[in-house]
Order: structure tokens, then C-alpha cells, then sequence
């Protein structure tokens, strides 16, 4: 068994299902100490009852959302060294002038917002602590290569890389270390907003021809990432938007 995550107690939030239920996945396997979160607690239950690890059902555009995901860190392992912002949320890619407002204000609240609180709610007790810390947003490769129809969903993670730089600027001196992952579209319960009017095997194939590597991003493609960036290996990473996406942004 691999020990390269061993004790690091880790947050992950949206982990219910898709990437985040991976990302638990893999650093279960590299000997992390995991706190599902997930505002479904059903789903969150689940994969930790498989993973054999602590959940809790939270919402994570909420301050006491934040503060019960860090108390349940607190009393089942002690403290939290890792925290990945898998969390997302998306509308239904369409023409800019049918979006809502509150199309706009779930990609903020969920995308961005949570990074806000995550940092003010977990910060604190990462300084008490005195033994540094990472977060990991997962992003997405909109935020360098948007397209339309999904504008605001796109500045929404554009938000999450600029606040993923400056965090890691700001922190730095207490080793507290941030970075960004940017998957491109890939197998998950979001997939189906990204394909526009209908999701056929025509419009996914479009979608597929823009990434060189000729696939999809898979759960475990991101797992690996964070679980490189979360580890001692990256010790001197900091500050940047790592690209998960079949060479879609070269």
C-alpha cells in the first residue's frame, strides 16, 4: 500500500459522487485520513461506509456549512492538513441572454463563494496548528479556454484560479500551499450541461475532437493530480493552475 498521503487529514468536498468520490478514492489509498463532504448525505455515507472513512452532509456556499466540515475534522482526527474544493456547480449550457441570475449566482456561490469561506473558516486553525496546509480547487479548463454559452460558468472558474494565485502568494510564508486543477469535460453528473441542446453521441464526439489524447477526463486523472499536488513531492508547487485535459489548452 502506498503511504504517499500517510496522516494528512483531508476535506473533500462534492465527494459523494464523480470526481470527488475518486479523488477520496485514491488518497484512502495513499494512507489520508478523509472527511467526505457532500450536500447530500446520503451519497456522502456511501463512499465513505466503502472507503471506511468520516462524512458529513454540508453546504459548502454556507459559513456553518464550512464549520461543521471542519468540527467533524476536529473530533474524528484531530486537525486538517489537505482541503480540495471539488465542489461545482453549472448551468445548462445556452445562449448568454436565456441565463438567469440565478444561473450566475449557483456558478458563483458554489465555485467561488466556497473558496471564500473554505480559506476563512480552515486558515485559522492550518496557522494554530503550525504545520503548514494545502487546498486544491478544481477548476476547470473554461476558465482558460471558454466557450460559449457557458459564460458564467466559465468566469466563475476563471474566479477560482486568480483567488487560487493570490491565496498562494499571501500564505506562502506559513507554508500553506494553493494550486488549481483544470480538468477539461469528463465522466461525471455534470457532463450532460456542458453538451448544449441535447446529449447525443454526435455532440459528445464534437466535444471529444477538441482533446489531442482522443478521451474523456476520468475520475482517477484528477485523483492523481490532486493527490501529487496534496503530497510532500510538491513541497515547492505552489500558485498553479495544473492542466488535466488530453492537451485540450496547448
Amino acid at each position: 500500500m502506498s503511504t504517499k498521503l500517510s496522516g494528512k487529514v483531508t476535506i473533500i468536498t462534492g465527494s459523494g459522487s464523480g470526481y470527488g468520490a475518486g479523488i477520496a478514492t485514491r488518497f484512502v489509498a495513499e494512507g489520508a485520513r478523509v472527511v467526505i463532504a457532500d450536500l447530500s448525505g446520503e451519497n456522502a455515507k456511501k463512499v465513505a461506509e466503502r472507503l471506511g472513512c468520516s462524512w458529513v452532509q454540508a453546504d459548502v456556499t454556507k459559513r456553518l456549512g464550512w464549520e461543521a466540515i471542519l468540527k467533524k475534522a476536529i473530533s474524528t482526527y484531530g486537525g486538517v492538513d489537505v482541503v480540495v474544493n471539488n465542489a461545482g456547480a453549472c448551468y445548462k449550457n445556452k445562449p448568454t441572454l436565456q441565463v438567469q441570475e440565478s444561473d450566475f449566482d449557483l456558478c458563483m456561490d458554489v465555485n467561488a463563494r466556497a473558496i471564500l469561506l473554505s480559506t476563512s473558516v480552515i486558515i485559522p486553525t492550518m496557522l494554530v496548528q503550525n504545520r503548514g496546509g494545502s487546498f486544491i480547487q478544481i477548476a476547470s479548463t473554461a476558465a482558460d479556454r471558454p466557450r460559449p454559452g457557458l459564460t458564467w460558468y466559465s468566469a466563475s472558474k476563471a474566479a477560482a484560479v486568480v483567488a487560487t494565485k493570490s491565496l498562494a502568494v499571501e500564505f506562502a510564508p506559513h507554508n500553506i500551499r494553493f494550486n488549481s486543477v483544470c480538468p477539461v469535460v469528463g465522466g461525471t453528473g455534470m457532463t450532460h450541461l456542458f453538451l448544449g441542446k441535447e446529449d447525443t453521441p454526435e455532440n459528445r464526439e464534437a466535444w471529444l475532437s477538441s482533446i489531442p489524447l482522443g478521451r474523456f477526463c476520468q475520475p482517477a486523472d484528477i485523483a492523481n493530480a490532486c493527490a501529487f499536488l496534496s503530497s510532500d513531492d510538491a513541497s515547492f508547487i505552489t500558485g498553479i493552475d495544473l492542466k488535466v485535459d488530453g492537451g485540450r489548452c496547448c
